[in-house]
């Protein structure tokens, strides 16, 4: 089971860069980094509330849950 961060794909949608969203919700772009690769183990709310009030989404589309197969 794996929750998959769909940064990426919000972004590319918005015609964003990672760095335009880093200096937009005043988080550092190294965190930022680690979220759109996956590597994160936890995110704050306060943190998920920026994102998906600059991208203008819900916290669903931003994370995914897909099973193992």
């Amino acid at each position: 089971m794996a929750i998959v961060v769909k940064l990426d794909d919000l972004l590319h949608a918005k015609r964003m860069t990672l760095t335009d969203l880093s200096d937009r919700i005043g988080i550092t772009l190294a965190n930022l980094s680690i979220l759109k690769t996956g590597k994160a183990k936890a995110m704050r709310f306060s943190t998920l509330e920026a994102i998906c009030n600059e991208l203008e989404c819900q916290p669903g589309d931003l994370l995914v849950f897909e099973a193992d197969s």
